[in-house]
């Protein structure tokens, strides 16, 4: 099994979504161990790749993995 140092921080964010999909910036980084900026970065990213996508509202949406 892998520790969570070896898991990538995409896949961090991606399972943290399928776990809560209401999750916050804030709350993905202390799951995640990144800085609230290093995941505004990855969620930038992930959201240009368009592997997930926001529905509803900034404040009561919710995170849609897009696979």
């Amino acid at each position: 099994m892998a520790t969570s140092e070896n898991i990538p921080a995409e896949e961090k964010i991606l399972e943290a979504i399928r776990e809560n999909p209401k999750i916050t910036q804030k709350q993905l980084a202390a799951v995640s161990g990144l800085s609230l900026r290093g995941v505004e970065w990855n969620m930038a990213k992930l959201k240009n790749e368009g592997k997930i996508k926001r529905l509803g509202s900034d404040k009561k949406g919710t995170w849609e993995i897009v696979e």
